[in-house]
């Protein structure tokens, strides 16, 4: 009898955590390696966070939470989603959960039967076809390119529908593109989706603040699309949050208690001092972070000069989010230093070992074309790993 099961034997592993484990073995073998290729701010907690959370262990916050989170922290994504979204959500409506990759979770785990379609406009995150997977769906990626902004257009969404599309997932800013849809591409595409009434929306907008002026818009926020669109969001990106872990969704009623009901019997309730932090977290102004998103958009600048040194690489202008995501594929059949780049994952296995820089391959993302960099590093050492990659292509 076989030991591990089918399931976890045709899951993919993370390929940005994957990366992550890879850098880390070479740095306990003494080689200087550069990060470029987890998402996850270098900035620390805001104090005024922290010392929520400090006040709510002195206030002996040390019990089960409620599934679904506390009442004052779902009253707190209320007034969050109302604020920042023009979102009307209600208590029953709100489910907190331990990061948004659980909220995913849940929503595969209780909408998804076999068989069932979900579009992926691609470049997408990594999770979100394994996710679907696991769940008995099957991920149909819809393809897009650096030329149109790494964006899905309307025909595309189009001809991407069968009878067996059941949902569609995408994240805006993007991870990994950093692309952003404007109000009016969204628009276009609820055009498309009011036509089929049983399709649902997940719209992943962890990144909506880290965003250089765009501006950010909800599909949601469309009267025809607010009963089949799940919005799922967090405090990880925006907040320097990461390890906190609490995300949470805005949701038909009917969903949301079915992510209640599947969260009691995975995890139950999110950390509960992490939920005491996160409600002061939300009620503050957006613009208590906007020190980072002022320093992100400097990063971003200055990857994007550096890079347009380097010959071969081929990047689009990200309006949100701290990645890019340029085109490597001018490489692919070239031999450098020995070493023959038959495709993206050759080409950040490269970086990595003869740069030391790490990155994240775009065939994870479901862009075979592109490497993702994150720039949420310092400029000292953005800088030092573009200068080895400039290096080492040469």
């Amino acid at each position: 009898m076989q030991l591990l099961s089918d399931r976890i034997l045709n899951m993919a592993t993370s390929a940005t955590l994957a990366m992550a484990a890879k850098a880390r073995e070479l740095r306990g073998e003494g080689k200087d390696i550069i990060g470029l290729s987890l998402g996850e701010p270098d900035f620390n907690t805001p104090d005024f966070i922290k010392d929520a959370a400090i006040q709510a262990v002195n206030d002996n916050y040390n019990s089960y939470s409620p599934v679904d989170g506390y009442v004052e922290l779902k009253e707190a994504v209320i007034t969050k989603f109302k604020r920042d979204n023009n979102l009307t959500y209600t208590l029953p409506q709100i489910v907190v959960s331990t990061g948004a990759k659980q909220c995913l979770a849940n929503i595969a785990a209780v909408m998804l039967n076999d068989g069932d379609e979900v579009l992926l406009p691609c470049p997408y995150w990594v999770s979100y076809s394994d996710i679907v997977k696991l769940n008995g769906g099957v991920p149909v990626e819809v393809a897009t390119s650096i030329d149109t902004d790494f964006k899905m257009t309307p025909a595309q969404l189009e001809a991407a529908i069968t009878p067996k599309t059941k949902m569609m997932w995408f994240s805006s800013p993007c991870n990994p593109s950093g692309s952003v849809y404007s109000r009016e591409e969204l628009r276009a595409l609820a055009d498309v989706l009011v036509k089929y009434p049983n399709i649902y929306v997940v719209s992943d907008e962890i990144y909506e603040h880290i965003n250089y002026g765009s501006g950010h818009a909800s599909i949601a926020e469309f009267d025809d699309m607010y009963n089949n669109t799940i919005t799922v969001n967090g405090v990880s990106k925006a907040f320097a949050m990461t390890g906190w872990r609490i995300g949470f969704i805005g949701a038909p009623e009917k969903i949301a208690r079915a992510c209640n009901k599947m969260q009691g019997q995975i995890t139950s309730g999110a950390n509960c001092i992490a939920q005491r932090a996160v409600i002061t977290a939300l009620n503050a102004e957006p613009s208590a972070v906007k020190y980072m998103i002022d320093e992100f958009k400097v990063r971003r600048d200055l990857v994007l000069d550096l890079l347009s040194g380097i010959e071969g690489f081929k990047s689009n202008t990200p309006e949100g989010a701290f990645y890019v995501f340029p085109d490597v594929s001018f490489y692919f059949g070239k031999t450098l230093n020995g070493t023959k780049i038959n495709n993206a994952t050759d080409f950040s296995l490269y970086l990595l070992e003869a740069a030391l820089v790490a990155t994240v391959t775009g065939d994870a993302f479901g862009n075979p074309n592109c490497i993702r960099i994150s720039y949420a590093a310092s400029q000292e050492q953005i800088i030092e790993a573009i200068k080895r990659i400039k290096a080492v292509v040469s």
